[in-house]
């Protein structure tokens, strides 16, 4: 047992087990003695508590998804950093990664891909709305739980856009298999590097594979870098090409390739939702020959066996004597090759990235730290420096480096603004609680701050002010974001999914209402033989804990209706003699197998057997003349009369009572259908 397991933190949270081990911290499964509840609590390794490169990591997670609340991430309730122990509290997720659930599906259905992949980039919407791009999506970063839903975790390496650029060399590169070319080369990484990573995740959950694996990490680097992957469909034919196509967008190696955001991302597969059969025709797909080219190169670059065919004409140097003295030189000639490779990339970096546009520098001397921010329509980035001046006001920008209409820079550049104050220090300003947003907003402005309000889940009161971040009273950096999250009402209550299945699409509808559900969708198994309309599957399964408007999903049986024999009987005018000629028209077709001549007056009732797959409309003539209308409901297996007429004799007058009209106001009558 280890040395937390079974301690109680800060008089709180009562330590039950370790469920994580992690290469910085230790995950344990906890409770919370004050808020009742089920926590997740990771704590920092001893060995890393004097280590400022860590504790910056640690301390970045918790910001960054302190800021964050979207039902796809895991939330943070608490932070502490202390000298002995640092701890973040978040929430206890009992489920799998979603790397464990691919290990034992293999392949995912391409309808699991999608609900999975939907869940995973709304949350990277909502992290990147808010500045924070994750740079460590992969499958063991996402928890799957058994109702269906993910949640996002691991914000480790997570950066705010506006910090620096992040090379390899600090350790902050995520996972090989996964990282965008970017991250990978220390180029600036921004959303379009999350959306990246959920290509490789799509890929990976559609073929059972990953598109590049190796024996070590710098070779799987340099695929990832140079190497075009087999197609998806070459692996899994069953995955529709609309879905690949979107697959391959996400994984393109040039960032401007991708999809810029993924809202853009998101819009694509709701358009694939609805309609599977759908092709993109995005432009490296219409260019075959070229598609086709990159990867013949990649198959030539491997030799019968399947090994990469480097350059090997340093072995031709000299014999080798010794096997040890092969691998020392095997592990030189790595080295050196990749050396080569990072350098020339290195050499290109700047041929491939994108270039801003360059602009003249603005002015911000004189302006309020806010007003700066207003007025920073080029998105540079500010660093702040605190100077004192009997020119200015207090909080006033009086300088700036460099300085307004100097030079032309590119967006996106760093401007150093100096501020007029005797500290760099401001403090969160306090407020009421029930002070309206827009004060508030203000009060932080005018303390030189920059302020964010966020919607969250809350047992307070709606449009009451839940929390802040920084807490008020905290001392912050002049210009920093104070997060001042709002309540949007409490959660809903989560209800028990009562089992659908066998029931027919209606009932089932009835029975979800019935329990307090609001929001579900059908969806169509047209290779079933069961009955049309009725449940085969239901998302989430029976007995799982969802929220009122969580969107059920059913499946339903397409299939035709099956063929049924129904027999109607027909009544004859007993009063004729002759022979008489009798059709039997169904929804206006002659139903040759009873069409036949009859006698009346020896046979009273004529016996019809329909094979019939749908409700139908049945006719019957005499010499002619329409005689007998039914219709017939396929379902409630009735026949109903819909119109009598009196057969005329043609030898005869017409009478009264042997008229071709239809008798006034007939009465309907049914017969049973005899079932066959």
């Amino acid at each position: 047992m280890d040395k937390y397991t079974g301690k109680k933190l800060d008089g709180r949270y009562e330590i039950r087990e370790l469920i994580g081990v992690g290469g910085m911290a230790n995950v344990y499964h906890c409770y919370d003695t004050i808020d009742d509840h089920e926590v997740a609590i990771k704590i920092l390794k001893d060995e890393f508590l004097d280590n400022e490169d860590f504790i910056r990591r640690f301390k970045n997670e918790s910001k960054a998804i302190a800021v964050l609340n979207h039902p796809n991430i895991v939330r943070v309730y608490d932070v502490s950093f202390g000298d002995m122990i640092q701890y973040i509290v978040m929430e206890y997720i009992d489920g799998i990664t979603l790397k464990e659930y691919i290990d034992m599906q293999k392949v995912l259905d391409w309808k699991e891909t999608v609900h999975l992949t939907t869940q995973i980039l709304k949350a990277l919407q909502h992290a990147h709305e808010n500045g924070i791009v994750h740079r460590d999506i992969k499958p063991q970063n996402i928890m799957l739980l058994q109702d269906g839903t993910i949640k996002v975790t691991d914000f480790g390496i997570a950066r705010f856009s506006s910090n620096r650029t992040r090379t390899m060399t600090e350790q902050a590169i995520g996972s090989v298999h996964y990282i965008a070319p970017e991250q990978a080369r220390g180029e600036k990484t921004d959303g379009k590097t999350d959306i990246y990573s959920v290509g490789v995740m799509m890929y990976e959950m559609l073929t059972g594979r990953l598109p590049f694996d190796a024996d070590s990490a710098v070779s799987v680097a340099l695929m990832q870098l140079q190497t075009t992957p087999k197609r998806p469909r070459e692996i899994n034919p069953e995955i529709p090409e609309g879905l690949e196509e979107i697959t391959i967008k996400a994984m393109q190696k040039i960032p401007d390739s991708r999809y810029h955001s993924a809202v853009e991302m998101l819009s694509d597969i709701e358009r694939f939702r609805l309609n599977p059969s759908i092709k993109f025709e995005y432009k490296y797909f219409t260019d075959n020959h070229k598609y086709s080219d990159s990867i013949k190169k990649h198959k030539d670059s491997k030799n019968d066996e399947g090994i990469n065919n480097y350059n090997d004409e340093y072995y031709d140097e000299a014999p080798v004597k010794s096997p040890v003295l092969a691998a020392i030189k095997g592990i030189i000639i790595s080295a050196v090759i990749a050396l080569v490779v990072f350098g020339a990339l290195a050499l290109f970096k700047g041929y491939r990235s994108s270039q801003p546009k360059e602009v003249d520098v603005p002015n911000f001397v004189g302006m309020s730290i806010s007003k700066a921010n207003e007025s920073n329509t080029g998105k540079f980035l500010f660093e702040y420096e605190s100077r004192f001046s009997d020119e200015f006001q207090p909080d006033t920008i009086i300088d700036q480096v460099p300085e307004a209409g100097s030079k032309k820079i590119k967006e996106g550049s760093t401007i150093k603004l100096i501020v007029n104050s005797a500290d760099t220090d401001v403090v969160v300003p306090y407020f009421n609680t029930s002070t309206k947003t827009e004060e508030i907003e203000k009060k932080i402005e005018a303390a030189n701050l920059v302020p964010k309000v966020l919607y969250v889940q809350s047992e307070k009161e709606t449009m009451k002010i839940d929390s802040v971040f920084p807490p008020v009273g905290t001392s912050v950096k002049i210009g920093s974001t104070v997060y001042v999250f709002v309540s949007k009402g409490a959660a809903k209550e989560k209800i028990e999914m009562p089992d659908i299945k066998g029931l027919s699409a209606s009932d089932a509808k009835a029975k979800l209402d019935e329990a307090g559900f609001t929001n579900y969708s059908i969806e169509y198994d047209d290779k079933s033989d069961a009955d049309k309309d009725e449940v085969l599957r239901q998302n989430p399964l029976e007995g799982s804990k969802i929220k009122s408007d969580y969107n059920i999903i059913f499946t339903c049986a397409k299939g035709e209706n099956k063929e049924k024999s129904i027999t109607l009987y027909v009544d004859l005018p007993s009063n004729i003699q002759e022979e008489l000629n009798l059709t039997v028209l169904v929804d206006g077709v002659i139903d040759d197998a009873y069409s036949k001549k009859v006698i009346p007056a020896y046979n009273s009732t004529y016996t019809v057997k329909l094979k019939l797959k749908d409700n139908a409309n049945v006719v019957v003539l005499l010499n002619d003349q329409k005689y007998r209308e039914y219709s017939v409901d396929y379902n409630s297996e009735y026949i109903t009369t819909v119109n009598s007429y009196n057969y005329t004799h043609s030898q005869t007058e017409t009478t009264s009572n042997s008229t071709s009209a239809v008798e006034s106001s007939p009465t309907p009558s049914q017969q049973e259908i005899t079932n066959e």
